[in-house]
């Protein structure tokens, strides 16, 4: 049995980092969550993985640090984001970052291969966290510089388009978070797809 503050705490964060995917205003979300014992942090993931399945959400774990305790969950609305990566444009991005024309299965097994291998964390996850393609380019061809507006992420468009996307996620955090805490359900909080 968990203890329920570590439950509450996996929680709160989940709700925290990934209410703009549990709304179905983004496609994906991650976060790191720090336990001592890393099977507690798998039990918890498959849980919430079962949990949110029937709103179209799907939670697992891209990376375990064995050394930490921490894992980095990914949150994500698969029939999104298959579709989303499966644009030409996308495509051609990850296959030009040497991601192979795979199904969105094949790309995640990917994406975990690289942040298990590489030092720097790959910069190409953006595009399965929903940031617009442009602004993934923009960092990696500018080294994360020459921004023109910086919220939950570096955008490299219009920044008066971007202030208007990060003000409806912080409007959305501020809210899931707020009902979460006045004890409404995480089941409650998703979004069926």
């Amino acid at each position: 049995m968990v203890n329920k503050d570590i439950s509450r705490t996996f929680e709160a964060v989940l709700v925290r980092q990934c209410a703009p995917t549990l709304a179905g205003m983004k496609p994906g979300s991650i976060f790191c969550f720090h336990h001592c014992s890393l099977e507690v942090s798998r039990q918890k993931v498959c849980q919430w993985n079962k949990q949110l399945e029937p709103f179209g959400l799907t939670v697992q774990i891209l990376l375990e640090r064995p050394g930490s305790g921490s894992v980095i969950v990914f949150v994500y609305r698969h029939v999104r984001l298959e579709q989303m990566l499966s644009d030409d444009a996308y495509q051609s991005f990850l296959a030009e970052a040497g991601y192979e024309r795979t199904n969105l299965d094949g790309l995640l097994e990917q994406l975990a291969y690289r942040l298990r291998t590489q030092p720097e964390f790959p910069h190409e996850i953006g595009v399965f966290l929903g940031y617009p393609l442009r602004d993934v380019i923009g960092f990696i061809e500018n080294h994360g510089r020459n921004f023109t507006c910086c919220g939950f992420w570096k955008s490299y468009g219009d920044p008066a388009e971007m202030q208007v996307c990060f003000a409806c996620y912080r409007r959305c955090i501020q809210t899931y978070v707020a009902m979460f805490e006045q004890g409404i359900p995480i089941e409650r909080l998703a979004v069926p797809a």
